[in-house]
């Protein structure tokens, strides 16, 4: 696909996925038609940055994201304390996402895009990866797409792939899962789903993935390396250097990402807004569909405090 874009200066990073954008200042004010270009730039390029918007806070990101979509609280992790919709990942509190992820595809519809905004970036490390699954889905021989066409995944929440660091105490760690896990989801999805805006097959993988259908463990894990291998290939990647201010979007339908744990004990801390997306539909029509759903208690009971543990609210 391809715009001329009038409103917003677009500079593609690679072939294949990323661009920075430029002669912007994120704002929930901006005019209809650069909201339009910015979504168009974020269609054709499946990740796009912001450089330096240091004016905006929690609230100002909030009602610029609401520009893009409706905000989509994790189902299963508390917003930060004082936010309608702000997910907060400190490093300190042992939150690093460094594995390959297309966020929160337990639910059946899982959001659209990502709305990331740099509050705290280390000297050096902790860059953020982005893959284009769907150049990954391209490149594929024919007979892996046949293949492709044809499969259908099951994800899971029991990974919780926001608290791997070793650094984190065991009792703090206990914590978070137990909040990750606070509804157990389990979704059948399609391997490849057609994108509803562009019309595009694109691999839905990552590790919330948990077995393929009609396969048994050891032949899906097969399975999932085969195909992963082709999403992660250093062609289909963008990699994107932090400064506090700077905002990154991209399209969760068409991508994976995995932020980068080569910072030590450097202080990262980014805050995302999610977009609602709709249920994938498959080469063949079907729909994902939701297999099992538990809920332990309400998450929304509870909030993120500065020290990154979650209180209930009085």
């Amino acid at each position: 696909m391809s715009y001329s874009y009038k409103h917003i200066q677009v500079k593609p990073i690679t072939g294949r996925i990323g661009a920075e954008i430029e002669g912007v200042e994120l704002s929930s004010k901006l005019d209809e038609q650069v909201i339009y270009e910015i979504n168009q730039a974020l269609l054709q390029y499946k990740a796009i940055f912001f450089k330096a918007q240091h004016h905006l806070d929690d609230v100002e990101q909030e009602a610029f994201a609401a520009r893009l979509g409706t905000p989509l609280n994790h189902p299963t992790v508390p917003v930060k304390n004082g936010s309608k919709h702000i997910l907060e990942l400190d490093s300190s509190h042992g939150v690093r996402a460094d594995s390959w992820h297309t966020d929160i595809t337990f639910l059946d519809a899982y959001p659209k895009a990502s709305i990331l905004r740099s509050i705290v970036a280390p000297a050096a490390g902790g860059d953020t990866a982005w893959a284009n699954t769907t150049s990954a889905y391209d490149s594929l021989p024919e007979p892996l797409k046949a293949l492709a066409d044809k499969l259908r995944t099951v994800h899971s929440n029991d990974f919780d792939y926001a608290n791997t660091d070793l650094t984190i105490n065991k009792e703090t760690l206990a914590k978070y899962r137990n909040f990750f896990k606070s509804t157990e989801y389990e979704t059948e999805h399609p391997l490849v789903r057609v994108h509803p805006e562009t019309g595009e097959k694109t691999l839905l993988l990552g590790h919330f993935f948990k077995r393929f259908v009609g396969f048994n463990s050891t032949d899906s894990k097969k399975l999932f390396d085969l195909f992963q291998s082709h999403i992660v290939k250093q062609e289909n990647i963008v990699r994107w250097r932090w400064e506090a201010g700077d905002v990154a979007i991209w399209d969760n339908r068409a991508t994976q990402h995995r932020a980068i744990n080569d910072y030590g004990d450097q202080r990262r801390i980014v805050r995302r807004v999610t977009l609602e997306g709709d249920i994938p539909v498959g080469v063949d029509g079907r729909p994902s569909l939701t297999q099992h759903k538990e809920e332990k208690f309400d998450i929304k009971d509870y909030r993120q405090t500065e020290t990154g543990i979650y209180e209930k609210v009085s």
